[in-house]
């Protein structure tokens, strides 16, 4: 089985102890590329260093993460537009998120569109965080609907009516981790009315980790737990979804 870690954050402090063992056991899992996305600007520079020392393995993204977003977000999205658009391979992890506050909503929702409008321009695709904001997200998307370059909606858990309404989006794959497998996710009756070829997989470690790692920290090597359920969700071979899903991601990041 070969299989893309869409989603990682691999240059965090909970990887600091055993960064290498832990590329090495998804290496032997069978993962080909872990993509890591940036949450403000400190991560931009663990990212590069990380990927630099992982080379053809794994990819950087850089973005402001929603939760990071606060009243002196100008000054760190110009510095992260100065670098682009390098090594990059997405704007990410960028969107909005709602569940906790709105007291930077309105931050939020500009800082959002300003890295939506740095996809377009520089034909980067996105990789989106969207919690309790689905309505706004779906309002700006909306703007660019034709300039859009792609993207992911990372750790998609919604029902069929919102896949829906994110695939009327062209060239954007719902992200799928550890949510599958939980016992209360309603996730496996959701996910055969999404075409596999919409859907990516993705662990968003060290945070996630499927059934029946829950409660440790989580790592690449565990997709195949989420690729062995989504098997079941699909009816299909697990070869065939880890194949299918890195296909998707290839063409997405235009890794191909």
């Amino acid at each position: 089985m070969r299989f893309i870690d869409t989603h990682i954050h691999i240059d965090g402090e909970e990887f600091d102890s055993d960064r290498q063992l832990v590329v090495d056991r998804a290496r032997q899992a069978g993962c080909t590329h872990m993509f890591v996305p940036a949450i403000d600007m400190p991560s931009v520079g663990r990212i590069l260093n990380v990927c630099a020392d992982f080379p053809g393995f794994a990819y950087p993204m850089i973005g402001l993460h929603p939760e990071e977003v606060n009243d002196g977000f100008h000054h760190v999205l110009d510095e992260m537009e100065a670098m682009l658009p390098g090594n990059f391979i997405a704007i990410g992890e960028v969107g909005l998120d709602f569940y906790w506050s709105r007291e930077f909503e309105k931050q939020q929702l500009e800082a959002f569109e300003i890295q939506v409008q740095w996809a377009c321009r520089t034909g980067l695709p996105l990789a989106i965080h969207s919690r309790k904001a689905q309505n706004e997200l779906v309002a700006i998307l909306k703007r660019y609907r034709n300039e859009l370059p792609g993207g992911v909606f990372h750790c998609f858990t919604g029902n069929v009516q919102e896949a829906k309404q994110l695939l009327e989006f062209d060239g954007f794959y719902l992200g799928i981790g550890g949510v599958l497998t939980f016992k209360k996710s309603h996730l496996p009756e959701v996910l055969p009315f999404v075409p596999i070829d919409r859907v990516v997989v993705e662990t968003d470690a060290p945070y996630m980790a499927p059934v029946p790692k829950r409660g440790v920290r989580n790592e690449s090597a565990f997709i195949t737990y989420v690729i062995s359920k989504m098997a079941e969700c699909y009816g299909i071979d697990a070869e065939e979804v880890a194949e299918l899903t890195s296909q998707n991601a290839l063409r997405l990041f235009r890794l191909q």
